[in-house]
């Protein structure tokens, strides 16, 4: 059986990966901080579908607490198919006013975590000539959002991943950026975002940007946008000048000011 990783595992996106991918016959790894929640999805995912499950407990914004994850991603003996780097979170606030541990530990998280296992799987996955690597990016990343942090490390990425799908082309590994829009998961209640104003048009299903994201990764896409209207969004957004952008991004998205 191929086997998958899933970081950020036991909610969200990442949890909606680790369903979708042991469905589909993969083996998994469910990597996330709360250990017991991780044994708990593994017990459920390994009885519904017949799939073996590693559980591997790591605070990935500590960089010597994921060094164990990424040996495991690189390991040749035991190969991993299918990376999904999805374990990130979000602030709310202005740059001035949070405070900077918390601000390295997420960028350790979104874009450090990022890097080190991508790279230690592109690695593997050169060698072998195959794998596939998915990294949870977010269409804010194409906004200049104001005072967020969050919105530059996802423009990290997704740009990350872009070259890298480059790079890799024929090499018979794929590399996507999953850029989706506000989704219905714990992500904001943790950020401590208001989303109460959002329209529902911009509310997406958890399980509609994975079936999206797997989809186009199996086209060969570099890029997902799950849903007309973030295509259509995104699409708009490259054509204005970036003054206007920061203008209407400013006066629209929730939880800023």
């Amino acid at each position: 059986m191929p086997t998958a990783l899933v970081t950020g595992a036991t909610s969200g996106i990442g949890r909606a990966f680790a369903r979708r991918l042991a469905a589909e016959g993969h083996d998994m790894i469910l990597v996330a901080r709360d250990e017991q929640r991780l044994r708990d999805l593994a017990g459920r995912l390994a009885d519904r579908h017949g799939v073996e499950v590693e559980v591997l407990a790591a605070d990935l914004a500590d960089p010597a607490a994921r060094e164990p994850v990424e040996r495991r991603v690189a390991d040749p003996q035991r190969p991993v198919d299918v990376l999904i780097n999805n374990a990130g979170y979000g602030t709310s606030g202005m740059f001035w006013d949070i405070p900077g541990e918390q601000l390295h530990d997420q960028l350790e998280l979104n874009a450090g975590a990022v890097l080190g296992l991508t790279r230690a799987a592109a690695s593997a996955m050169r060698e072998r000539g195959s794998g596939d690597i998915v990294n949870v990016s977010s269409v804010s990343g194409f906004f200049p959002v104001s005072g967020s942090t969050y919105s530059a490390t996802k423009a990290y990425v997704t740009t990350l991943s872009q070259g890298l799908a480059t790079a890799l082309a024929g090499s018979g590994v794929r590399v996507l950026a999953l850029c989706p829009g506000f989704t219905r998961t714990e992500f904001h209640e943790r950020a401590g975002l208001e989303m109460g104003r959002l329209p529902k048009v911009f509310w997406l299903q958890v399980d509609r940007v994975v079936h999206e994201a797997l989809a186009d990764l199996r086209a060969g896409k570099a890029v997902s946008i799950p849903s007309p209207q973030y295509k259509a969004l995104v699409a708009i957004g490259r054509l204005i000048p970036q003054k206007l952008q920061r203008l209407v991004v400013t006066a629209t998205v929730p939880g800023r000011t």
